[in-house]
């Protein structure tokens, strides 16, 4: 680990702008994840079977395809400040719908699917200008500090998010879980009208949102190797291996009978992985080409992915999601890295929407696809079979990837 890159790392968590929104973030983190453990033990809870809980997944995650490109071109032509003030307000009403649906006994599977469904519209809109906030407001060179440092405190809030999940719902239920999810959406609101200022667009847009601009924006993305490596590594992680989150429920009580206190454990136990890989980051050097790093890792997850499935111990699964945890985040932080570091200003909010399309699109399609190989195959041969596959891609992607000429900047 470079002391110098980890010195720096924490003078810029103390500026007042990245430091502000490094704890806005968060807080809201901390109640999106506490929803994430608690709403699919709920569905369970209800009666829904596993591929009810890949359908959920799939509600959440799927308008990435159709939307998340359109949040890029917004993100580029339009005021950042509005479009995630009046998205991020419309989400933070599902879980207060939830909340009211809990307390009059009125809650069914299918409302909480179409609330999903929500969410994920308005994440497809308004995530790619949350994801380039951390670009505007550092210098280039820190592009990729900052990115570490946001993974961490997300990877922290996987930590925090599923503990006070677990409390809440021992203590008060489920309802408790939503409300705070809920409540977490104000201080970031906050933030980004403080921290964005009013009516700015990127340079070069135009007269703001159209058909062709959006298309020809894509294919100048993706003409670039290294960008095509990055996103096509995301992907098959998201496809093949996010399905250990997604059913993890399902693995801790048809397999070892648990409660929600050893999936809460065991979500807790992937935030902890994460932060340690983000801290990692946080000791590489800036020029430093992440390639290398976002493959490897990516393999890795693959590994960990198979070796959960086959798992017989209830405390090794734990110390799997550490490893897992760590593996996700060192490899999507890397591709993420590379492409906003390489990306033109002109063009970042498209290509953030591209990371996440790769990221959240493949997570769409795997829990729905895995939906059903559960269905058809049992849980531990699902999970098997993707890890092997998940190996078996990322070796002939890092094959191609590592060929290509690096970004400018980077060694």
């Amino acid at each position: 680990m470079n002391a110098d890159a980890f010195i720096e790392s924490l003078r810029l968590l103390c500026t007042r702008r990245f430091g502000t929104f490094w704890f806005a973030s968060l807080l809201s983190n901390i109640g999106t994840w506490a929803q994430q453990v608690a709403q699919p033990w709920l569905l369970l809870s209800l009666g829904a079977s596993p591929f009810l809980l890949g359908i959920d997944s799939f509600a959440l995650a799927a308008p990435v395809f159709l939307l998340t490109l359109i949040g890029g071109a917004l993100a580029d032509a339009r005021d950042r400040r509005r479009t995630i003030v009046l998205f991020q307000s419309v989400q933070m009403m599902c879980p207060i719908l939830i909340v009211l649906l809990l307390l009059f006994g009125a809650v069914q599977p299918w409302m909480i699917i179409a609330l999903s469904m929500v969410v994920g519209v308005t994440d497809g809109l308004s995530m790619p200008s949350f994801q380039s906030i951390v670009p505007t407001i550092v210098e280039k060179q820190q592009i990729p500090t900052g990115i570490a440092l946001n993974s961490t405190q997300f990877n922290l809030s996987r930590i925090l998010g599923p503990a006070v999940a677990g409390l809440l719902m021992a203590g008060v239920g489920a309802a408790g879980a939503f409300a705070v999810s809920a409540a977490s959406y104000l201080p970031f609101i906050l933030v980004a009208v403080w921290i964005l200022p009013r009516g700015v667009r990127a340079s070069g847009t135009g007269d703001g949102f159209a058909w062709h601009r959006l298309y020809a924006n894509v294919r100048e993305v993706l003409r670039q190797p290294v960008q095509r490596g990055a996103l096509l590594t995301v992907f098959i992680s998201g496809l093949l291996c996010a399905p250990l989150l997604v059913f993890c429920p399902v693995l801790v009580k048809e397999v070892f009978h648990g409660d929600i206190s050893h999936f809460s454990l065991a979500m807790a136990a992937f935030g902890v992985g994460g932060l340690l890989g983000g801290i990692g980051l946080l000791g590489v050097g800036q020029g430093r080409d992440r390639r290398t790093l976002s493959s490897v890792f990516a393999i890795t997850f693959g590994v960990v992915l198979v070796f959960s499935a086959w798992n017989r111990s209830t405390w090794g699964l734990p110390a799997l999601f550490v490893v897992a945890g760590a593996a996700m985040t060192l490899s999507n932080a890397s591709a993420n890295s590379m492409l906003q570091v390489s990306a033109s200003p002109r063009l970042r909010g498209q290509t953030v929407s591209l990371f996440m399309l790769a990221m959240r699109g493949g997570m769409a399609l795997g829990g729905l696809l895995t939906g059903l190989s559960v269905a058809a195959l049992g849980i531990r041969e699902a999970l098997c079979i993707n890890g092997v596959l998940a190996v078996l891609l990322q070796l002939m992607v890092a094959r191609h990837w590592s060929r290509a000429a690096p970004p400018t900047g980077l060694e």
